[in-house]
């Protein structure tokens, strides 16, 4: 209710207030600002309380003067409105919901409970919607404001009589009609009906939520029908031209094939040229007549050894260089037994190498043992003038041998340093005052690990081949004569010439040269099925060296070591205590010597029993300090092992306190038993390999390079020998031995596995090492024709061979004619093989996946070969094909031998 100063009074009723106040507010905002009346608030009695607040100012509305001038009313009315607007009781959260309900509802109930009436909260929203509504009926009909101002004129005439109904109710209480009075409703009913509203309310809003959901339901259905037809024609397309890329191949398939076929007839002709340069080797030996037994004859090999055995009272000067000759006949035989075709092999062959090499190593053995006691005898001869004890030093290539005696039994001198060298043993008490020998013979081979039997190839196979090869050529030396004598026959028969002898002495002629054409057919046709069956036979042998065997050869217990896990390096160092034998006494100028019977033997330490001793650690372990072969390379710290003589085999139970140092190469243990002790490290410490790359230096001469976690090496192959360029550790050089020296592939794997680069898995490797397995003949064939165009393209590493199934393999190619230059700016092309398909990739190597899709405006074909022939120019053709088939067999061993595709 507002009144103004003047005596008019308007009096706004308060059904008028159906409009929605916010529906005011924002034309209120939205219209020019004009001139308000004077107005007042007419407050209700303070006693009615607000329903829905209870903790609320009270309104109040700013009140012009007279006074004031129209720009500051204005500027105050603009003001109050904003107080205004800002009042908590305009804000729908500050609002009961029941008022809300009523004035945001056009169609909501114009009558209000008594105590929605003297709601303080109500009231005064249902004045501001009074006022806002009577400044829009004063406002000029301009713009936007004209729907929104413009009242009939009914509207107005209900606006100005408003003031006399108003005065009216003021004389006095309107007489209220009988049963006009409504039912009060209660709380429970009131939030129900605020239930029901809420429910229909989220029922619209689910309703209108529902449509714009299917809409964009069908939107997102047309849009994926839309693109499912597009892929659809696209694998249609797609498959249209791998169909006609099928056909085009298989049409040229088996022409591929033939060509693949002759140019692989290199590997049996390397494999022939072996046997044959095996012979020659066998008649140079024997007609050199030097001495030395032939190894592979077992009547040379047992006189030689029946011989040396006779020889007595052998220096140890003799016996060393004796054993280089013994050493030279056991390497032969170890290399005949791996250079031989298992094929070739005889299981009596095999048991006679392995047997002639076992007698030759412990022959050996026992003459460094003789040669010790010979040398032990004169023990007191040979004593240092210092200390009074013997110690002695003898170096050779491949053995070097460190004998003290002590001789004077003092137990100040317990620690034996032996002159110029770093070895050293720090001897307990009770050895330092014993009648002992200290012996350490470092021999740089290993005579005590048992060897691996060799893998050898069915002989039944070998041998049903071999029948059928030779019945094929008995066939046709026997039929095709048959034939012919059957044809002269009838020619006789019907022959009924005059010059019968002339006719005679013709067919005789035409006899011989049908024969000797024959005979050369049949040769022919022999030596086809003889090379036929070395092809499968060398084929089967490659494919043996890249088999992974179902299971582990022995079961290892504890404290044993596993040698398919790890390998000695090194050589062996023998460390023995032995009894000092009786020394040789001069009489008269005769030197007498009492030799024992039972020859050298060794002092038991610690003893079988110790009740005689009070202590328990009268015994303690021996300090050891050894020097580390220098043609050794350890990745980690290597590992100390000792030999078990009963169960034959390495254990590392009886050894602590092991400490390396790689500067000066000394290794320091403590050692609680005496006998054969080694140093052992990881076979598979390289493994996998990180990438690998193998490039074309010249023809028939190619550089293969293997990077792993520690070391880079790089390895060059000319014609049927192997070389080491060079080794990177750190990203530096490091020297070795083996650099310079060429050799044939098998003797080159076993010198690089004895220096510690072992890089040549076996077959029981997959075991130790995560790998990226591959069907053994998928990788057999990509080795193969690798080595077939190893002459003028070069081939690396790629990452995604690792995922690609194990039928596949994945690698890189370019072309590389430059001599003995590293490869500039390279352009790899990336193929994908299966072992008969090969094809072209569209991703690169730094694409972010793995796709087989084949690249745009390539082919594939059926052989890693013709795949690269289709890109390749033609000087790099005439270099494939002048390549030796001796290098192609050696690339192709070495490729085999490493597993590129298995283990990087």
């Amino acid at each position: 209710m507002f009144r103004e100063k003047n005596p008019k009074v308007i009096n706004i009723k308060t059904n008028l207030l159906g409009a929605d106040l916010f529906t005011c507010l924002s034309k209120c905002q939205s219209s020019p600002v004009t001139p308000w009346p004077k107005l007042r608030c007419l407050r209700q009695p303070s006693r009615v309380s607000v329903t829905t607040q209870s903790r609320q100012r009270p309104l109040s509305f700013w009140k012009p003067s007279q006074k004031d001038s129209p720009n500051t009313l204005q500027g105050n009315r603009e003001k109050a409105c904003q107080k205004t607007l800002r009042n908590p009781f305009l804000h729908p959260a500050a609002l009961s919901r029941s008022i809300l309900h009523r004035l945001q509802t056009p169609g909501a109930p114009t009558q209000k409970t008594p105590r929605q009436l003297h709601s303080r909260a109500f009231r005064h929203a249902r004045a501001v919607k009074a006022s806002l509504l009577f400044h829009s009926v004063r406002q000029p009909q301009t713009g936007s404001a004209l729907e929104a101002g413009n009242l009939s004129g009914k509207r107005r005439g209900a606006i100005q009589k408003e003031p006399s109904a108003s005065a009216q109710t003021r004389k006095g209480p309107k007489a209220k009609k009988p049963g006009s009075k409504k039912k009060k409703i209660t709380k429970a009913e009131r939030l129900k009906l605020l239930q029901e509203e809420e429910e229909r309310r989220q029922k619209e809003e689910g309703t209108k939520y529902t449509v714009i959901l299917f809409s964009h339901i069908e939107e997102a259905r047309v849009k994926y029908e839309k693109e499912e037809m597009e892929r659809l024609e696209m694998e249609r397309i797609e498959k249209e031209k791998w169909q006609q890329l099928e056909a085009k191949d298989l049409e040229r398939r088996n022409e591929e094939l033939e060509e693949l076929y002759y140019l692989e007839g290199c590997f049996p002709e390397a494999e022939k040229l072996k046997q044959e340069n095996r012979l020659l080797s066998q008649w140079k030996h024997y007609i050199q007549c030097d001495g030395s037994p032939d190894p592979s004859v077992a009547q040379e090999i047992n006189t030689f050894i029946s011989l040396w055995k006779e020889e007595t009272n052998e220096t140890f000067e003799e016996v060393i260089a004796k054993s280089k000759l013994v050493l030279y006949l056991i390497e032969k035989l170890k290399l005949i037994l791996l250079e031989t075709p298992p094929y070739d092999l005889q299981d009596k062959n095999i048991t006679q190498y392995q047997g002639s090499i076992l007698e030759l190593q412990e022959l050996l053995h026992l003459k460094f043992n003789i040669a010790t006691e010979i040398l032990l005898r004169q023990a007191s001869t040979l004593a240092d003038l210092d200390s009074g004890n013997m110690e002695k030093v003898i170096q050779d290539e491949n053995v070097t041998l460190y004998v003290w005696a002590n001789l004077k039994k003092n137990p100040r001198y317990r620690s034996v340093r032996f002159s110029e060298t770093q070895t050293r043993f720090e001897l307990p008490r009770i050895l330092a005052t014993s009648d002992i020998a200290l012996r350490l013979l470092h021999t740089h081979y290993d005579h005590v690990t048992p060897p691996f039997p060799v893998r050898a190839l069915s002989q039944e196979r070998t041998s049903t081949e071999a029948h059928f090869v030779e019945g094929e050529v008995n066939v046709v030396e026997t039929e095709i004569p048959e034939d012919f004598e059957e044809e002269h026959k009838q020619r006789e028969n019907e022959s009924i010439s005059v010059h019968e002898e002339e006719i005679k002495i013709e067919e005789q002629v035409d006899t011989e040269v049908q024969r000797s054409s024959v005979q050369e057919e049949s040769k022919a046709t022999k030596y086809e099925l003889e090379m036929k069956l070395l092809s499968e036979t060398v084929t089967a042998a490659q494919l043996l060296l890249i088999e992974n065997t179902s299971e582990k050869p022995y079961f290892f217990e504890d404290d044993e070591v596993d040698t398919c896990q790890f390998t000695m390096l090194g050589g062996v160092y023998h460390l023995d205590i032995l009894e000092l034998p009786p020394q040789c006494k001069p009489v008269k100028g005769w030197m007498i010597m009492e030799i024992l019977k039972e020859g050298l033997q060794k002092y038991i330490y610690p003893p079988g029993t110790t009740e005689d001793f009070e202590t328990e650690n009268a015994f303690p372990p021996v300090e050891v300090i050894l020097e580390v072969h220098e043609n050794v390379i350890f990745f980690e710290n290597p590992m100390v092992a000792r030999w078990d003589a009963e169960g034959k085999h390495w254990k590392t139970d009886g050894i602590s306190n092991v400490s390396y140092k790689s500067r000066e190469r000394l290794i320091t243990f403590n050692l609680e038993t005496f006998g054969p002790v080694t140093l052992i490290q990881d076979t598979h410490i390289n493994m996998p390999y990180q990438s690998w790359e193998l490039r074309p230096l010249d023809v028939n001469k190619v550089l293969l390079t293997v990077i792993t976690v520690f070391t880079e090496i790089q390895i060059q192959i000319k014609e049927d020998l192997c070389m080491l360029a060079s080794i990177k550790l750190d990203d530096k050089k490091h020297p070795s031995v083996l650099e310079g020296k060429w050799m044939n592939p098998i003797s080159f794997i076993i010198a690089l596995k004895e220096a510690g680069l072992n890089i040549f898995p076996t077959g029981h490797s997959h075991f130790y090492v995560v790998i990226n397995h591959k069907v053994p003949l998928v990788e057999m064939k990509a080795c193969r024709q690798m080595a077939l165009l190893s002459s003028a393209f070069a081939f690396g590493w790629s990452r995604w061979n690792a995922h690609c199934d194990s039928k596949k393999v994945v690698l890189k190619v370019m072309e590389h004619l430059a001599k003995e230059e590293p490869i500039q700016n390279p352009d790899w092309t990336l193929l994908m093989f299966s072992g008969d398909r090969a094809q072209r990739l569209k991703i690169d190597e730094y694409s972010e996946t793995f796709s087989e899709a084949l690249k745009e405006e390539t082919e594939f074909h059926s052989t890693l070969y013709h795949m690269v022939k289709d890109f390749a120019s033609k000087e790099a053709m005439e270099k494939i094909r002048s390549s030796n088939c001796q290098f192609i067999n050696s690339v192709c061993h070495m490729l085999l031998s490493i597993r590129l595709f298995s283990y990087s």
